[in-house]
């Protein structure tokens, strides 16, 4: 009878002491004991059992739950209904991550968060059931233009501002990426050498260069020290966000400044190109650059050749390249001179085809009579286009023996066919002279010295008058010169005082000179 008396004592004071700790606004612990179809049963002591609605559990949540599992549950009501006190397993779930909120807030701890959308000036971050705000500033180390690629993505952020009542919290994960940040830095320091070959991403480009992060710490990759060829910008190699391996060219610890090198970990390929382009050697490259006088190849990566507008074509003289060549062309050449300390290399294209004069100089002789047509004109005589596709130069003074003549075409058209004979030939200048005169008919030799016989007289018409004398002209391409000393000595009177040009007179042949195509007259009659 005492037993049962001690019993029932200790049941009422276990009933007692449960109810002490359930009221109103407590978080405790139950476990499930029952699941039913509009709820879920849970003791949370000796003899105290409460329900939670099932519309608080989510499908993959009901998934998981079994009885004799523990939760947390929030008393919203001690009144019982049915026989049991109302719980709630969401509101025991809030109040518990409000709790670690204010925690992590306090103690500078990360929490986990989903970011789930966008609003005005940031995005909305999920932690725990409770929605954080995210400004745009807090995002990222720099301002995103683009953030939609975030949404549902997960982050560690820090709380910088809670107010539990208004439920107003505000996160950043900025700052926990300038941490990371400086902490990477600071380990990135210690371990940087010159010399030695670290990873990076690019993080900036501007005209002069790129922006590399090394890990935490941002160096300088200049255009210069990209590549061995050229480039005009940086984005001609890369984009913002490559990862790329680079060399540390140079490093001042005190001022954190870092000096990078991209094309350095090859070597520069002008130590090799003596030995790598022999003379002769024969050669395909890329054109990059057209100018006046030649054109620039790209043999490889940082080695360029120059084919000379003379190294171009042997039969034409090459004015200007660029009507024969593109920026992107693929052309053969042979290699003339590597001189690598100048960083120079001379290439030919026309020795890739046998040297026409070698041929001319085994074809022609001097005094051979030859055919070719008047390609083009110059002041000085004309160019006649032979079938090699060599042009010889039939000079102004060798054109006719007739008459003086004062440009080419006065006597020659272009495209006419004319047979001449060689004056000369010199293949090393690549020089052929020609002359017309030799295969024509010369008065001078055949029949003036015949038709004009020293003392007899003769009929002209003035043609010049200077200090040398007066000019008659005795048939077309004839004349005769009557020295001003001589009329002067006689007359005591000026040449010009006497005579005007169109006089018409007749002279006295005195002397006739037809190497030097000269008739000397005489007043005396």
């Amino acid at each position: 009878m005492l037993n049962m008396e001690l019993q029932r004592e200790d049941l009422d004071r276990l009933y007692a002491d449960t109810f002490m700790r359930v009221h109103e606004g407590a978080i405790i612990k139950g476990k499930i004991i029952l699941i039913k179809q509009d709820s879920i049963i849970v003791n949370i002591g000796q003899k105290c059992e409460g329900c939670i609605p099932l519309t608080e559990f989510s499908q993959d949540e009901l998934s998981a739950v079994y009885p004799g599992k523990e939760i947390d549950v929030y008393v919203t009501s001690k009144d019982t209904r049915d026989g049991f006190i109302s719980l709630s397993k969401d509101k025991a779930a809030k109040i518990k991550t409000w709790e670690n909120l204010e925690n992590a807030c306090q103690r500078g701890f990360p929490v986990d968060g989903k970011i789930i959308g966008k609003v005005k000036g940031g995005m909305t971050v999920n932690i725990s059931g409770v929605q954080a705000f995210l400004p745009g500033s807090q995002i990222d180390l720099k301002v995103l233009n683009d953030t939609d690629h975030l949404i549902g993505q997960v982050f560690p952020f820090k709380i910088i501002k809670i107010d539990n009542k208004r439920s107003n919290v505000i996160v950043s994960r900025r700052l926990l990426l300038e941490d990371e940040r400086e902490e990477l830095k600071k380990r990135t320091i210690l371990s940087l050498t010159e010399g030695s070959i670290v990873k990076g991403v690019v993080k900036n480009i501007t005209d002069y260069g790129a922006f590399i992060d090394i890990g935490g710490v941002d160096g300088l990759l200049h255009i210069s020290d990209m590549s061995w060829g050229r480039i005009s910008h940086p984005g001609e190699l890369f984009s913002i966000g490559d990862a790329i391996d680079v060399i540390v060219l140079k490093f001042d610890k005190g001022a954190e400044r870092v000096t990078l090198g991209y094309k350095q970990k090859n070597a520069d390929p002008w130590s090799l190109a003596e030995g790598k382009y022999p003379p002769g050697k024969k050669i395909s490259g890329k054109v990059i650059s057209i100018v006046d006088y030649g054109i620039f190849m790209e043999l490889e990566e940082g080695l360029e050749g120059l084919v000379h507008i003379s190294e171009i074509e042997w039969s034409e003289k090459i004015k200007k390249p660029s009507k024969y060549f593109s920026i992107g062309d693929v052309v053969e050449a042979i290699v003339l001179k590597v001189v690598s300390a100048e960083k120079k290399i001379s290439l030919s294209i026309k020795q890739l085809k046998p040297n026409p004069w070698v041929l001319i100089n085994q074809k022609y002789t001097v005094g051979q009579k030859i055919r070719g047509r008047v390609r083009n004109f110059t002041d000085f005589g004309a160019f006649i286009s032979l079938d090699e596709g060599v042009d010889a130069l039939l000079h102004i003074s060798d054109i006719t023996c007739n008459k003086p003549v004062k440009h080419p075409s006065e006597v020659l058209k272009k495209g006419q066919e004319v047979e001449a004979v060689i004056v000369s030939i010199d293949p090393e200048k690549e020089r052929m002279a020609l002359a017309l005169k030799e295969i024509t008919h010369d008065p001078w030799i055949e029949d003036i010295p015949h038709k004009y016989n020293s003392g007899g007289h003769v009929k002209g018409r003035i043609v010049r008058i200077t200090d040398l004398g007066i000019f008659v002209e005795l048939e077309e391409g004839v004349e005769g010169l009557i020295y001003s000393l001589e009329i002067e000595k006689s007359t005591e009177k000026k040449v010009s005082d006497l005579y005007k040009i169109g006089d018409e007179l007749t002279a006295m042949v005195r002397k006739i000179d037809p190497s030097q195509k000269r008739i000397e007259l005489s007043l005396e009659t």
